[in-house]
């Protein structure tokens, strides 16, 4: 709930003229609401496992609470540097995350789980690196520390493209790993329930209705 409650609260700050400053009053606040939220998706996974809280309600909304924060921040960044991050990098990311949900609820439906792999985890890592980067080169093109210089729009170009690169190879590993075995069990399926059909309708044209002889003494 947080999570979700952070997301109106991200947008306003990285919105409002409330927050301008010549400091980087908004890109530090906006950093760190994001960060914060962000690792309440892995707090809240560590207690409900460890607490045995898991719910039907928390299984609802930890996917709706990330997807929105994702969304958001995407959509959001498209206008607020989309030097960095054109309007067809927010799509791509979006449609990942339909798709891998997609599949999840197909997986759901045919008795299956799809957990989160690796690459998945990863692109979760690199989203929260290239969100803060590309939300802090909207204020630094550069940091200074003496004679050491800390590019931060070439940081941001970078993991831009690499979340890019991981959430499509994610998405892959998903649909190639699963959907085998996904459409496999729902073709299996619809085979069996037509072949149930098929019985009915034989056992029916086999054994015709008696006629009613109650009536028929009747006349």
């Amino acid at each position: 709930m947080s999570r979700i409650f952070t997301v109106p609260i991200f947008l306003w700050v990285l919105s409002s003229p409330l927050f301008a400053g010549a400091h980087g009053e908004r890109e530090i606040a906006a950093s760190t609401i994001f960060i914060l939220a962000s690792i309440t998706d892995s707090l809240d996974g560590y207690l409900a496992r460890r607490r045995g809280q898991i719910t039907t309600m928390g299984m609802l909304l930890d996917p709706l609470a990330d997807k929105l924060l994702v969304a958001a921040a995407y959509i959001a960044l498209v206008q607020y540097n989309p030097r960095v991050v054109p309007a067809w990098i927010a799509v791509l990311v979006i449609g990942r995350e339909f798709l891998v949900s997609g599949l999840r609820s197909i997986a759901a439906s045919e008795g299956f789980t799809i957990e989160a792999s690796n690459l998945g985890k990863l692109k979760t890592v690199v989203q929260i690196f290239s969100v803060v980067a590309v939300i802090l080169d909207h204020r630094w093109s550069a940091w200074h520390f003496g004679r050491f210089v800390l590019s931060v729009d070439l940081f941001a170009y970078m993991s831009i493209w690499f979340m890019v690169a991981v959430s499509i190879i994610s998405a892959t590993d998903y649909f190639v790993h699963f959907w085998n075995k996904i459409d496999h069990s729902a073709n299996r399926r619809r085979k069996r329930r037509s072949f149930v059909l098929s019985r009915r309708k034989k056992t029916a044209a086999e054994n015709p209705p008696l006629p009613d002889t109650h009536a028929s003494q009747q006349s």
